[in-house]
């Protein structure tokens, strides 16, 4: 069993229920991205592919705060990593228009920072591999508010939610001696919305651009 989360006091499958129930908002956030993307005619393949990650984090973290195995722990990981990539390539195809290479030699720098960051995985509670997130939702959240007409100010409460996330994902463990549930249930409530923030910026940012992967309609 690994236990990591103040609110796990034991080894059975519900000894973590808020961690485990909370995680339903991602479900929700995939929905919401879903229904947005369709009535903006949006739904490309890889607007397709984050709706289904979306779901996917919410699977694997809901395997992990209730299993808490080494599996379960790949499994939660992962969906997160693909995601991020998967975001950080389309937009940078789509909004920023950049080609492949440039696009590939920005996730590479990502990957890198985020596998140093994987280094002290006391440090900030684990938080710490997120600090590459932080910095590329900022940087772009700036990009998009720039140059973006639609949905311009997405990206930026996005980076405002997230940073709200992995502060509560921080503290989860130094609370327990006076809030014995823990905070990190306040993460998982926080980051679905900041993903259909994400989404959001996405869809409606790149309406009348020319997307790297395309459905049979055009969009």
């Amino acid at each position: 069993m690994i236990d990591l989360y103040c609110e796990r006091v034991g080894p059975g499958l519900w000894a973590e229920p808020l961690n485990a129930v909370t995680n339903a908002a991602f479900f929700l956030a995939a929905w919401a991205a879903w229904s947005l993307a369709r009535r903006a005619h949006a739904l490309s393949i890889g607007t397709w592919v984050l709706v289904a990650l979306i779901v996917t984090v919410g699977i694997g973290s809901s395997l992990f705060h209730t299993f808490a195995t080494a599996w379960a722990r790949v499994l939660d990981a992962v969906p997160i990593l693909l995601f991020q990539l998967s975001y950080l390539w389309l937009y940078g195809r789509r909004i920023i228009k950049l080609g492949a290479v440039s696009t590939a030699g920005l996730l590479a720098v990502f990957v890198m920072a985020a596998y140093a960051g994987r280094q002290f995985p006391h440090t900030l509670n684990g938080s710490l591999i997120y600090a590459p997130a932080v910095l590329a939702i900022l940087g772009l959240g700036v990009y998009h508010y720039r140059t973006q007409t639609a949905a311009r100010r997405s990206l930026l409460a996005a980076a405002a939610v997230f940073v709200v996330a992995v502060f509560f994902r921080t503290v989860d463990g130094a609370v327990c001696a006076t809030f014995p549930l823990g905070t990190h249930f306040l993460w998982h409530l926080l980051i679905p919305v900041a993903l259909y923030f994400f989404m959001r910026s996405l869809l409606l940012g790149g309406a009348s651009a020319a997307p790297p992967f395309r459905s049979n309609d055009g969009t």
